[in-house]
């Protein structure tokens, strides 16, 4: 509590270590998303793990190293977390609808990485979705989308552009 406190008194002044991925980062949240998905049927794909990789590289504009800090910032959150909804409020309060569009379509992406979306992935985005107020006709039309794109390819080395973890 005083650690948070001194560090918004830090950015207001603008002294003390820059943190790259704060707290209430939209970016963590929706990674953190991206992560429990990637974990959610109980075995992390090498597809998964590459389609998480490239998410995060391509949608948030990062290069290697910071998409590596975000999903390391995000697994640690993602650990952390008792419910959906500390990752929800967060996009709810940071995204327009068009925002959280696009995160529901990022986690159908996720979903389909591996080449199929399974029930337990199926039911953490209609969770998602409904605490996003998304509704039922663009989740499954989004849904539709990314069953078409399907799956990311087989990658020969899974670790070969990050080196370790998901």
């Amino acid at each position: 509590m005083l650690s948070n406190l001194r560090n918004f008194f830090d950015d207001l002044r603008g002294a003390g270590p820059r943190r790259e991925f704060a707290p209430g980062d939209y970016r963590v949240a929706a990674a953190a998303l991206l992560v429990h998905m990637a974990h959610a049927d109980g075995h992390v794909a090498p597809q998964e793990q590459a389609r998480l990789r490239k998410i995060v590289r391509e949608r948030f504009e990062l290069d290697a190293g910071a998409a590596r800090r975000l999903i390391d910032r995000a697994e640690m959150t993602e650990r952390e977390a008792i419910d959906l909804f500390q990752f929800t409020n967060v996009l709810k309060r940071a995204l327009d609808q068009q925002g959280r569009l696009a995160v529901v379509e990022l986690l159908w992406d996720m979903a389909y990485a591996d080449g199929a979306a399974d029930e337990i992935e199926e039911n953490v985005i209609w969770r998602v979705a409904e605490l996003l107020g998304v509704s039922t006709r663009d989740r499954m039309n989004l849904k539709r989308k990314a069953a078409d794109e399907g799956p990311e390819p087989v990658p020969t080395n899974p670790w070969a552009d990050e080196g370790g973890g998901i």
